[in-house]
């Protein structure tokens, strides 16, 4: 090779990359496996399409178990310094996985009760995965944008996943053009920010913001990138598409838009503003400051007023969001830390309620009411206890995890002296907590509207036990999850 690489100049490039490709291991996997599986589903009938959900769910285990395998907290730069390897990457890559999984678990009895179970579901949710984990290690503006469209373009397509449904069709065409917009957005800051740095790395525009902070290009590039990013969170006042979307779409597709994409969210958030314009972060934390604590404010008082829990649970999703900004305004380790645990509690959150949705939705019937819930306890007591855990977890009720996840954010503006901020935050989640009861209250104390037991397949049921313990015990031992978080952002 050596040989080779004397008289080609090329050829030690080439050497070069071939040596990084283990990094990104998974994401080649996926790649293939992800392919084949939509090949695969070409040869399927309906009676035998449960071999592209097996397919599908074995690439997840797959891809889990090998980026457990090759776990490292260590950072390594590949491609050009374009793609990261890192601790907080291998992280939130796993619990994509996990969170997918489960995801396509809930989803495969409703689907087939809508006659919507078909291989488009999921390959589209493979190749969001793949949008997912391309976003979370990316290094660069291109991969950053790259990743970002690959999972923006698979959503888009699942919203408008049944075709013969009005609603599902003007809720995707709402999030394509507000999407496309945004998108233009952030492409137009980092557009902005290019022509400052002269440099698409992170790093290098890292350094190079340090040293021109009051540069007026990169402040007018910085307010398009937030954005961009408050967009795809779902900040307010960037949240328009969130409540029509979740409502419009069928919920197998709500719960995939709901959890798993969060992650990469917030993935996006720390590579732009921390490890790439952390020297502005005197701008960007105040203008996050706005988002967050209006983000907190309308999410909080419009989902009082929602009938529909999935719009009650949109709007919920908004002030997690304003919450989970808090972590990042700290500026500081612990903060980033909280941060990233309120993300990672809030997607096993939201994923067991959607999940509840699913159970109790039957052929013709979506339990998409807060009505639908009433007397649940009497029905099915275990599922009610389920879904109790799951409200109280997002009201921030202690002993619940979500209780501990506020306080990680809270403790650590705190820590930065914006107490001011942090009693906003309290304020904000006790009035919060008026809707989530209010489900626990229907649950309880009002009369079903039907006897009949709560049914639904047993693989769902299982696994949605096991999610309602999952945020139970992280509850009553907050320390191992957070520490973890600690850990792998150095």
């Amino acid at each position: 090779m050596e040989v080779i690489s004397a008289y080609l100049p090329g050829a030690a490039l080439n050497a070069q990359t071939l040596s990084q490709l283990p990094l990104a291991l998974p994401e080649i996997l996926l790649l293939i496996l992800a392919s084949i599986v939509l090949v695969v589903d070409l040869f399927v009938n309906d009676k035998t399409r449960g071999t592209t959900y097996i397919l599908a769910q074995a690439t997840l285990l797959g891809l889990a178990a090998l980026t457990l395998v090759t776990f490292s907290s260590k950072a390594s730069l590949a491609f050009s310094g374009t793609f990261i390897r890192d601790g907080m990457g291998d992280l939130l890559k796993l619990f994509v996985y996990v969170i997918t999984f489960a995801v396509f678990l809930y989803s495969k009895s409703y689907l087939k009760a809508r006659d919507l179970y078909r291989g488009e579901y999921y390959t589209l949710g493979l190749f969001g995965v793949l949008g997912m984990m391309i976003l979370i290690s990316a290094h660069s503006f291109l991969t950053i944008y790259l990743g970002l469209e690959l999972l923006s373009l698979c959503m888009y397509a699942m919203v408008a996943l049944q075709r013969d449904s009005t609603v599902a069709s003007e809720s995707a065409m709402k999030y394509f053009v507000l999407g496309a917009i945004a998108s233009g957005m952030l492409l137009y800051g980092m557009s902005m920010i290019y022509g400052a740095t002269g440099s698409l790395d992170l790093t290098t525009i890292s350094r190079q913001v340090a040293a021109h902070q009051q540069n007026i290009v990169l402040i007018f590039g910085l307010v398009f990138v937030i954005v961009g990013v408050a967009f795809k969170l779902g900040a307010v006042p960037f949240h328009m598409w969130l409540p029509d979307v979740y409502q419009g779409s069928p919920t197998a597709v709500t719960v995939y838009l709901g959890s798993a994409p969060k992650i990469a969210a917030f993935a996006m958030l720390m590579r732009l503003l921390v490890d790439g314009l952390g020297g502005l972060h005197m701008q960007w934390q105040d203008i996050l400051i706005i988002l967050s604590v209006a983000s907190m404010a309308i999410g909080n008082l419009v989902a009082i007023v929602q009938t529909n829990i999935k719009r009650m649970l949109a709007y919920s999703t908004i002030s997690h969001v304003g919450f989970l900004m808090l972590g990042v305004i700290a500026v500081s380790k612990d903060g980033y830390a909280s941060a990233m645990f309120y993300t990672l509690v809030y997607t096993l959150m939201a994923l067991g309620a959607f999940g509840m949705i699913m159970l109790m939705s039957r052929f013709g019937f979506e339990s998409d009411n807060l009505d639908d819930f009433r007397g649940l306890n009497q029905r099915s007591p275990w599922f009610a206890f389920i879904m109790l855990i799951f409200m109280f977890s997002m009201a921030g009720v202690p002993p619940f995890v979500g209780f501990w996840a506020k306080l990680a954010v809270i403790k650590a503006i705190v820590a930065q002296d914006l107490v001011w901020l942090a009693i906003v935050a309290v304020a904000f989640s006790v009035i919060g907590a008026f809707y989530y009861l209010r489900v626990i209250k229907l649950m309880y104390f009002d009369t079903p509207q039907e006897s009949q037991a709560v049914e639904g397949a047993t693989d769902l049921r299982v696994l949605l036990s096991l999610n309602g313990l999952v945020v139970l015990a992280l509850g009553l031992k907050p320390d191992l999850l957070l520490a973890i978080c600690n850990t792998v952002l150095g």
